[in-house]
């Protein structure tokens, strides 16, 4: 440790283009991910990043939720910046410069970004510390040995902490009048209030332990059901007051709030989503650019789709009306049996997709992935997600569904389980975090995901599917292949519509969207445009590779390329392509 501090100051002492003497980029790589996530005990968790006794510290701790916190980041980041712009990147390797390329980008993006973040509200419905403090505990701590459970049950106890830092956030924002739209504020009390209706005894953060403690083979039942009461009692006696507490002050907002959804209704919002824009889709299209790619996508998607329709004798109304019936026909029953029978369906197409990725994928991810249903009191707001496996092994890749209405349907299910398994977010995910080639940082994501090529990733992989005859013979499946893909282009017209041109949220509804994805897209703008931009991005590199290459174009060589690159701004995965495209050419 003193090593490696006196190292860093040798660094920091030195003048630019002079690292310290004997440090290497791949050693600033290695120390500063490590401070990183040494200042993020959440992050530390979920990775296992660190060994021993300061690993089992971490072990027992929950990220603060504090503005101070974020501050500390920020700084943080800045002071990257600057031991990165130390080392000569023309006496890098490939990989480091790439790496050193893919680490500034999102460095520089938390830097740029840090006037803005006032604008995110720490109590929402969707992505709020109320949910993620959930998920944190529910789906990402690690659930192997006896330690693993005292450890939970350590973290909850820090549960109501963190709220309650939330909510001096909140009214922190609160008195400079930096507040949601009113429908959100009444979306995220109803969330919050269901949260805490149960008896402690069937909360999530208790049920959901019981059941995982289950997995557990040398735990006791004494000693199993000595923490699940421990953790009720928490629940309970903390976690319960703590969410009280948050529902009051978000009750107290209501009043003053108005139903003014979009950015510009903020001083500065409109900065402000251009930031997040730029942020989102690692481009520096206007939200007007957007906004009319939306409109073109939607107006091709919608004539394939009507065509397609026809043959299958629905000819009656527009393509949403068409496509509305089509949902309700192919419904599950909103029953136990029907949940159960959706994630039968979904284990076997995931399964399926498996094989059917072989001829397309030459490298496969050697980690499992599972689905399962979000909890119930998620369920009205949740939108279908993945979480990378842990780098241990402890964790499989997790596939998450909300069992609602507009999700109980065979239309389009395929699709989702594409875009979230296989081939797209676990093969993405799951693949980079076996990447030994990389160094550790882009392995973990370390210093976060980047939308577009996640996003764009899922969305290339739903199509990839349709261009490859998975849907063969299955019309309404391919129905549902594009309705995902208008989906997406509706997206680019609704979020810029909202943040931009002072769009309602019923207009944004009225467009064919659900109420539940609108409210996602208030509270987190631009981030619905990354799909859409990122697939056509993919798509775009992929058609320039065909033509560049002709017959030495191979889809394994292409796909091994862009999914070793990683998470990386567009224009660094533009950089990939174009190099191995001229490599393959210089082939004799």
């Amino acid at each position: 440790m003193r090593t490696a501090c006196i190292a860093l100051a040798l660094t920091l002492l030195a003048p630019p283009g002079t690292p310290a003497q004997g440090r290497s980029v791949q050693d600033f790589f290695r120390d500063f991910t490590a401070e990183w996530i040494r200042g993020n005990p959440s992050q530390a968790v979920a990775t296992r990043f660190f060994t021993g006794e300061e690993q089992a510290r971490f072990e027992r701790q929950l990220t603060p939720e504090t503005p101070a916190w974020r501050q500390s980041r920020v700084q943080l980041a800045r002071r990257g910046l600057m031991e990165l712009g130390r080392f000569d990147r023309a006496r890098m390797t490939e990989v480091d410069r790439t790496s050193a390329d893919i680490l500034q980008w999102q460095l520089d993006t938390m830097v740029k970004s840090d006037p803005y973040a006032d604008y995110t509200f720490p109590l929402e419905q969707f992505a709020g510390v109320n949910v993620n403090l959930v998920a944190i505990l529910t789906v990402s701590h690690p659930m192997i040995t006896d330690r693993d459970a005292a450890n939970y049950v350590a973290r909850l106890g820090l549960v109501g902490t963190r709220m309650g830092e939330a909510v001096a956030d909140a009214r922190r924002l609160a008195a400079k009048n930096m507040i949601p739209p009113r429908f959100i504020l009444l979306a995220t009390i109803t969330q919050m209030k269901q949260f805490v209706g149960p008896l402690p005894a069937d909360n999530p953060f208790v049920a959901t332990f019981a059941e995982r403690m289950k997995s557990i083979p040398t735990l006791t039942d004494a000693k199993r059901q000595e923490l699940r009461s421990t953790a009720e009692q928490i629940v309970r006696d903390d976690v319960y007051p703590a969410w009280q507490r948050a529902i009051a002050l978000v009750e107290s907002l209501v009043p003053r709030s108005t139903d003014d959804a979009g950015l510009w209704r903020l001083p500065g919002g409109v900065e402000a989503y251009a930031d997040a824009l730029r942020r989102f889709t690692t481009t520096n299209l206007s939200a007007d650019q957007i906004h009319e790619i939306g409109l073109r996508q939607v107006d091709q998607i919608e004539k394939e789709m009507d065509a397609i329709l026809r043959q299958l004798g629905r000819t009656e109304g527009s393509v949403n009306s068409r496509i509305e019936r089509l949902r309700t026909d192919l419904a599950y029953p909103l029953t136990e049996d029907g949940r159960r029978q959706i994630m039968a369906d979904i284990d076997g197409m995931l399964r399926d997709a498996e094989r059917r990725a072989e001829p397309l994928f030459d490298r496969r991810p050697k980690a499992p992935v599972v689905a399962q249903p979000f909890p119930r009191f998620r369920e009205a707001n949740a939108a279908a997600s993945y979480t990378a496996p842990a780098p241990d092994g402890s964790r499989p890749g997790t596939f998450q569904i909300p069992l609602r209405v507009d999700y109980m349907t065979k239309f389009r299910l395929r699709s989702l389980v594409y875009h979230e398994t296989v081939p797209g977010h676990h093969f993405q995910i799951a693949l980079e975090l076996e990447n030994d080639a990389q160094p550790r940082f882009r392995r973990i994501r370390a210093f976060g995901g980047i939308s577009a090529f996640s996003e764009g990733w899922g969305l290339y992989a739903e199509h990839l599917a349709a261009e490859s005859g998975w849907y063969d013979g299955d019309l309404e499946g391919r129905l549902g292949q594009l309705d995902s893909e208008l989906f997406r282009a509706r997206r680019l017209v609704v979020d810029t519509g909202l943040h931009a041109k002072r769009w309602t949220r019923q207009q944004a509804i009225d467009y064919g969207l659900p109420a539940a994805e609108v409210e996602r897209y208030v509270v987190i703008p631009g981030q619905a445009c990354s799909y859409m931009v990122g697939q056509l991005k993919i798509i775009e590199l992929r058609d320039r590779a065909k033509a560049g290459l002709g017959d030495r174009f191979s889809a394994k060589e292409f796909h091994n390329v862009v999914l070793s690159t990683g998470t990386a701004p567009l224009d660094v995965v533009e950089r990939q392509i174009d190099a191995y495209v001229a490599a393959r050419l210089n082939v004799n």
